[in-house]
């Protein structure tokens, strides 16, 4: 049975889990020191100032919104939105989202996005982050409905190298930013090492792990170079999983050294590379933790933060997905991925939910503002860099 509330008892059991299995973590010193995250992303001590000033002029809920993506429908109150009314001018003041992704059924044609989102960045106080997932091949939001470049699937073409790999992350990058997208939700940094994982498959880079480590670098490269910010999915790795987490749990039965000298490597070389964000799947390592990474604080600080010394943006995979909502309600889902460390919470089955359980867990005590002040700093930094 789904539970209904926050279980106080369930977090600190978590909380205590965590502390156990962080003093059995040994991340290699190789792998922390060569995964320390590089990005040149110096900003001005004008644009800082500017940061810090906004944050603390904020309250609460706003700060506790940025931390939110949603589809424009959420906001819209109708389905197949693709323009601005009223209710979404409305809700972008009352549940100032700190970004949206869109699907096809937001997208006719180039004009149409464009306008879209001029008009939901106009209607917003602060920047929107503004994504969609453009991976190439079957994973392709925009090419498939509004004619921006198509790619086969990323696999297709791993033997031309890195070039390739820069190129296509670059055109992909280049044909959203003419739209007006600031992110995307690439690339694929999972590793097809399981044949029979048909969820990943093609959508790697590589079935190699050393391989996909000089690829993946590239493409971020190339996503940069093309004006976008890049997310590199599906930490801690999804490629050796037989279950799809949209319907179900997928597990990964392998030892936290298992994931160093594997799954890990293509991250390491693409926080290395200046990745912007890293997205945490819904996938149980029973090896490593008791909870989904997403809702791990071992993953998600012990692991990603503090072994591979991780400061860029962290974002859930998709909050709707069945993975998690079978065993928890949106409001324990909310609180549990605030806790384990993530920054942005993508796609809460309802929005508004989830921010009233985030503030409700600092009024009471779970964490305290400042956890949700360091995830705001990280986005709004985010934001500078890629703002127009």
């Amino acid at each position: 049975m789904r539970k209904k509330g926050i279980s106080v008892l369930r977090l600190l059991g978590m909380a205590v889990a965590s502390l156990c299995i962080y003093s059995c973590i040994a991340v290699k010193g190789e792998a922390a020191e060569t995964g320390r995250y590089i990005a040149e992303d110096v900003l001005s001590p004008e644009v800082e100032t500017e940061i810090t000033e906004r944050i603390a002029s904020m309250s609460l809920h706003e700060k506790v919104c940025q931390m939110i993506v949603c589809y424009p429908s959420q906001l819209a109150g109708v389905k197949n939105v693709t323009e601005m009314n009223d209710t979404m001018e409305q809700m972008l003041e009352l549940l100032p989202v700190g970004g949206v992704i869109l699907d096809k059924t937001n997208i006719k044609n180039k004009a149409q996005v464009a306008k879209f989102i001029s008009d939901m960045q106009e209607h917003s106080d602060i920047e929107l982050l503004t994504m969609c997932d453009e991976e190439g091949g079957r994973v392709a939001r925009l090419s498939g409905s509004v004619g921006t470049t198509r790619f086969l699937p990323m696999l297709s073409y791993e033997s031309a190298g890195t070039p390739q790999a820069y190129l296509n992350a670059k055109v992909i990058a280049s044909d959203m930013s003419a739209l007006g997208f600031n992110m995307d939700l690439a690339p694929v940094a999972d590793v097809w090492s399981n044949p029979e994982n048909n969820v990943i498959g093609d959508r790697a880079y590589s079935k190699d792990f050393d391989n996909a480590s000089v690829l993946i670098p590239a493409a971020v490269a190339g996503f940069h170079d093309g004006g976008v910010a890049c997310t590199l999915k599906h930490f801690p790795g999804h490629g050796d999983t037989y279950e799809d987490s949209h319907e179900q749990l997928p597990v990964i039965w392998k030892s936290l050294e298992d994931l160093q000298n594997g799954e890990f490597k293509p991250f390491v070389s693409g926080i290395n590379a200046g990745a912007d964000c890293v997205m945490i799947a819904h996938i149980l390592a029973p090896k490593v933790d008791t909870v989904p990474a997403s809702l791990s604080s071992v993953f998600v600080t012990g692991i990603l933060r503090q072994g591979m010394g991780y400061n860029g943006v962290i974002i859930t995979d998709s909050l709707e997905m069945k993975a998690l909502t079978d065993n928890y309600s949106t409001s324990e889902i909310a609180v549990y991925a605030v806790n384990a460390g993530n920054d942005i919470l993508l796609l809460p089955a309802d929005p508004a939910e989830a921010a009233a359980a985030i503030e409700n867990a600092v009024l009471t005590g779970v964490f305290p503002e400042e956890r949700i002040d360091e995830s705001v700093y990280r986005i709004l930094r985010l934001k500078a860099r890629f703002r127009e």
